[in-house]
């Protein structure tokens, strides 16, 4: 996010720069120490975002620290279970069709709302543990 807000106004920078500084020297000096700014803000962001998924990642709480990973074991169990669906699509697709549409079916018998719900709620909760990190992060510094 932070890229596309710096490159305007690093592009900014270096015209006012072009204006500021005619000897070609101290301009490209100018120059290199608002490419090193920007890329001191762009790592303090990152340094930010780490230390906000660790912090998670150690929280006491078993419901914060093992909800993401939980949430992605589902998903690797999910994905797993095509290894074994290609093997027995190859003996018997009819088997094979008749678990998919099956679990099709299961999937898709759950309302849209709820659906849509836990996804907001997942993002929700994402969104809001990162931006909580992030104000704790700050503050400490």
């Amino acid at each position: 996010m932070w890229q596309t807000l710096l490159n305007p106004v690093l592009e900014i920078g270096g015209k006012v720069i072009d204006r500021l500084w005619p000897d070609p020297v101290e301009r490209e000096k100018a120059k290199l120490e608002l490419m090193k700014l920007a890329q001191e803000g762009e790592l303090k962001d990152l340094e930010v975002r780490l230390s906000a998924i660790l912090a998670e990642a150690q929280s006491q709480d078993p419901w914060t620290s093992r909800a993401r990973p939980s949430f992605l074991y589902v998903c690797y169990a999910l994905l797993l279970a095509s290894i074994p669906m290609g093997i027995l699509s190859a003996i018997s697709p009819e088997i094979a069709a008749a678990i998919i549409e099956g679990f099709r079916n299961w999937l898709s018998a759950i309302p849209s709302e709820i659906v849509t719900l836990m996804g907001i709620g997942y993002l929700g909760y994402a969104g809001a543990r990162s931006w909580d990190k992030t104000k704790i992060m700050e503050g400490k510094k």
